[in-house]
């Protein structure tokens, strides 16, 4: 039977036919547990499986990026529990030096395209961007998987996401990815696997990838997957790519035309409530915030530290910025970008999720209005001001001008 191409990945790790609405037993390729939620999967695994071993210590990870290094004392005791436990079991730990667990994962192939990936990350279907299948999941179900390799899925409903049109030049894959946002809402998507096609979408790179993928879950989809290209199957050291079937049946098509589109912002507190920037042309910011998931690659703050050369971020504007990971934030130092950061005024601090997890670097006072590359503006959830989502250009733009502004400003 033809299959999309979540079904063709998840076939792969089933012992029986794979289609959607179908509960399955999944093999699991890599099972993993952040700080935010480790503790209470080491302390499910001892209480339901006393004196019991993982399944496979060598597809086992914790990775530390929520509180790295930890700023409260349970956070520091939750990190330790999880480090007392990888020794125990043989369990690497990628500590609090290690940067944002996705993308470490990433970095280092430990998934890898047509791979299954769980962890305690609501973030984690940013595996989609490699095609790969990644899913966050509760502590008990991590608990599981740490013990016995595999779990269930209900196997989701596919839709197609087509964009028409090439990404214009004064547009970056965030601006893209916020316009799919905003017109999706959260039920387009809801509860099913988006495939995201278009010549657009094969031109963009990992970067680009990462930052799309990693907002399926705004989108309400279980996963975003787009189809590797070459230099992401180069990336992995394979050769070929899982793809669809060409007759396999989804449940809509969505045609969207980014010919005309222009910068892009999303106004709190939803991330899919989502505007030209233009149109919030002018309103005084206080903060800016670079870094997360969604932005934060060697590539995305390159692009920053370009744009900030030769320019100082606005006396009483607070900008902070965030490497993804250790060796994003290593090349960077390498290649004279964190020297440039900071000589424009940007506070640059340690890898990790940075303004995305609460009680980090990029939190909000009342009445603080905020420009964030991350991918949430919930009340509360970068602090009690008021957030916008968007993407580094714009961020940088508007923390050299004091105000929400486009790239083109300043040019």
């Amino acid at each position: 039977m033809s299959k999309t191409l979540v079904e063709k990945i998840l076939a792969a790790h089933a012992n029986e036919d794979v289609t959607a609405g179908k509960i399955v037993w999944i093999g699991i390729d890599v099972r993993s547990a952040r700080d935010f939620g480790g503790a209470n999967v080491v302390k499910t695994f001892r209480k339901f499986y006393p004196g019991g071993r993982v399944e496979d210590p060598k597809k086992t990870f914790f990775t530390f990026d929520c509180n790295a290094p930890a700023n409260t004392i349970p956070y520091a005791n939750n990190q330790q529990i999880c480090r007392n436990f990888a020794i125990e079991q043989q369990v690497k730990v990628y500590d609090v030096d290690a940067g944002i667990g996705s993308h470490v994962m990433i970095e280092e192939g430990i998934g890898y395209p047509g791979s299954t990936v769980v962890g305690t990350d609501s973030h984690l279907n940013i595996m989609g961007a490699v095609g790969a299948f990644g899913q966050g999941m509760g502590d008990q179900d991590i608990a599981f998987v740490f013990k016995t390799g595999k779990t269930w899925f209900e196997i989701p409903g596919s839709i197609v996401v087509n964009i028409r049109g090439d990404l214009p030049k004064t547009c970056s894959a965030k601006d893209l990815t916020l316009f799919i946002t905003g017109k999706l809402g959260t039920k387009t998507a809801l509860g099913k696997a988006i495939e995201f096609r278009g010549p657009a979408i094969d031109k963009l790179d990992l970067a680009g990838r990462i930052t799309l993928a990693s907002m399926a879950t705004e989108m309400g989809a279980i996963i975003g997957l787009i189809v590797p290209s070459k230099e992401v199957l180069k990336h992995f050291g394979q050769k070929k790519a899982i793809t669809p079937d060409k007759d396999a049946v989804y449940e809509k098509t969505i045609d969207l035309d980014i010919s005309n589109l222009k910068p892009q912002i999303a106004k709190p507190p939803k991330p899919d409530a989502v505007v030209d920037v233009e149109s919030l042309n002018g309103r005084p910011i206080h903060s800016v915030f670079i870094g997360s998931c969604t932005n934060g690659t060697y590539e995305d703050l390159v692009s920053v530290a370009k744009i900030m050369k030769g320019r100082h971020v606005k006396p009483g504007i607070v900008a902070t910025l965030v490497p993804a990971t250790m060796k994003v934030w290593k090349r960077l130092l390498k290649e004279g970008h964190i020297s440039t950061l900071i000589e424009s005024g940007f506070i640059v601090s340690n890898p990790g999720c940075g303004g995305c997890a609460s009680g980090q670097i990029g939190m909000t006072g009342e009445g603080q209005v905020h420009i964030s590359t991350s991918n949430r503006n919930f009340a509360g959830k970068q602090g009690a001001g008021d957030t916008y989502l968007a993407s580094p250009e714009t961020a940088a733009a508007s923390a050299i001008l004091g105000r929400i502004a486009t790239l083109q400003e300043v040019e």
